[in-house]
């Protein structure tokens, strides 16, 4: 063997032995849209990583490279030491895969469904039964082996789809939204399905809904317009962030909507909760924080003739990091990130930091 060969083969061996999955420098291109841009990560065995990103990101672009469905544009990509450009027939062995919208036979029961996989990923005839048997009880579907798939809940239907990728026992587990459209029960079950597997399997999920991640990943990886824009555990993204805090306010009095407009240093559109007793709770981040927003949030509340019932500053959440991250750039500019518009100057902090009052008229 020459020099060359040996070392990628001793390189393919160690990263075997240390990460479950090692993509280098990844790339996708559709035409001329750049859908992945240069995404690096890892993955250790028994590792539950969380995709997340907005619609679009290229998540799903990332997972179907690493499932082999589609070839990379550029990088490399191995999994459990197995180039996906190189051998992704017996890349697939090793993968168990749930696509967003799960690959299901209607007219098939249960029992049949998963019987068929069983044969289309080669596991023995002898060893089937017990093969679905442990797929089944560990989905929740024991109840339903006879049931034609058409009949079932949609979250049954995902159960399902969840069984077809374990039932050959893969030791990496991809799924994309795997709670997606479910009802808030289901979604707990699933959750807590991935969060045992998880101790077992290296398991990479996609979402978009923040508690997800939260609520089963180990590590967490923020995906925008094609780029890693972050990666970590929540706190220690967090940690990066310098500059930001979140408030968290209760008010009483009339117009607060047409209040929030002229509190203008704030650049995510708050999140209001409002009561019959005509008390609003507010929640947003304010990136760049100086230490005298308390005191700017005050004075707005003074003008615009509101009561503080209370008043909070907490540290950063995963929604708070993923709003600052996936619009930094609309932040950067000076821009409210859901409309676009610019903020006015004028209104609440000025860049040297002192609360003011809007200018007459405004």
């Amino acid at each position: 063997m020459s020099a060359p060969g040996f070392r990628l083969k001793l390189r393919k061996l160690l990263i075997k032995m240390d990460f479950m999955i090692e993509v280098q420098d990844l790339s996708k291109y559709y035409g001329s849209v750049k859908a992945v841009d240069g995404v690096s990560f890892r993955v250790d065995r028994h590792q539950v990583l969380g995709f997340l990103g907005p619609n679009g990101a290229g998540k799903t672009t990332i997972m179907k490279i690493l499932t082999g469905y589609h070839f990379p544009s550029g990088g490399s990509a191995l999994v459990d030491g197995i180039s996906v450009t190189e051998d992704p027939v017996e890349l697939k062995r090793r993968i168990g895969y749930l696509p967003e919208t799960a690959p299901l036979y209607g007219e098939l029961t249960v029992e049949e469904y998963l019987n068929f996989i069983a044969g289309a990923r080669f596991v023995p005839r002898h060893k089937r039964r017990a093969v679905l048997d442990l797929s089944m009880e560990a989905c929740g579907l024991s109840g339903c082996r006879f049931r034609r798939i058409e009949t079932l809940s949609k979250g049954f239907r995902q159960r399902t789809g969840l069984a077809q990728a374990m039932l050959h026992d893969p030791p990496i587990l991809i799924l994309d939204e795997p709670t997606a459209g479910l009802d808030p029960n289901q979604i707990i079950g699933i959750r807590s399905l991935i969060r045992e597997l998880g101790k077992r399997k290296t398991v990479i999920l996609s979402t978009h809904i923040l508690q997800e991640l939260e609520a089963v990943a180990d590590q967490v990886l923020i995906i925008n317009r094609g780029k890693i824009v972050a990666q970590g555990r929540p706190e220690e993204i967090a940690g990066d962030i310098k500059g930001g805090d979140t408030w968290e306010i209760c008010l009483k009095g009339r117009a607060i909507q047409a209040g929030l407009d002229r509190l203008g240093f704030v650049y995510s559109r708050p999140r209001i909760e409002e009561a019959e007793d005509g008390t609003a709770r507010l929640s947003f981040f304010v990136p760049g924080a100086r230490g005298v927003e308390g005191e700017a949030i005050f004075d707005w509340a003074v003008r615009e003739g509101f009561k503080i019932l209370m008043m909070n500053r907490r540290s950063l959440s995963l929604e708070d990091i993923f709003v600052h991250l996936t619009c930094g750039e609309e932040i950067a500019a000076g821009k409210d990130i859901t409309t676009g518009k610019e903020i006015a100057t004028g209104e609440g902090l000025k860049p040297g930091g002192k609360p003011v009052a809007p200018e007459d008229g405004r």
